[in-house]
């Protein structure tokens, strides 16, 4: 099954990622990219992940664990999680049940050429239970390669107050 979602636009670079194939939680594969994309290019795999990601988010948390591993950390307003389970648990227990993220921009850097891994750095709005006034946030992924596919290993999520 492909997910198709609208592009999302850096500012300062314009990007179109290739669809994401739906995995199976059971596979333990975080994403699977179409063969199209180039793996090489840190902008392409963390708009296409970002994709995913907020999609999953507004729609279902609780298909975000397959790209959380055990020893994954979460940093969601300076309280840590680690580990699948922690994660996951903490993301479907927030306090809102309709979310709607918008992602402002979108920057990524390769980190670590022994064991490829991207860190990415998203700022957005995100709108909750039907309020009319977004809420900034800025939220930090560190991807890691594992097997032709990435996995969160590092998150960190914070709202912009003030």
């Amino acid at each position: 099954m492909e997910i198709h979602s609208t592009p999302i636009f850096n500012k300062h670079h314009p990007t179109s990622a290739p669809p994401l194939t739906q995995v199976h939680p059971s596979d333990r594969q975080s994403v699977s990219f179409s063969e199209d994309t180039t793996m090489s290019n840190p902008t392409d795999v963390a708009t296409q992940f970002v994709q995913f990601y907020y999609e999953k988010f507004d729609s279902d948390r609780s298909q975000l664990a397959p790209l959380y591993r055990d020893q994954s950390m979460l940093t969601f307003e300076a309280n840590p999680y680690v580990g699948t389970t922690n994660i996951v648990k903490k993301l479907q227990e927030l306090s809102f049940t309709k979310v709607s993220h918008q992602v402002h921009t979108l920057d990524a850097q390769p980190s670590n050429s022994s064991n490829p891994s991207i860190i990415v750095l998203v700022t957005g709005a995100l709108l909750v239970d039907g309020e009319e006034n977004p809420l900034k946030f800025s939220q930090a992924f560190h991807l890691v390669q594992e097997n032709g596919t990435y996995f969160v290993l590092n998150d960190v999520f914070r709202l912009v107050l003030g």
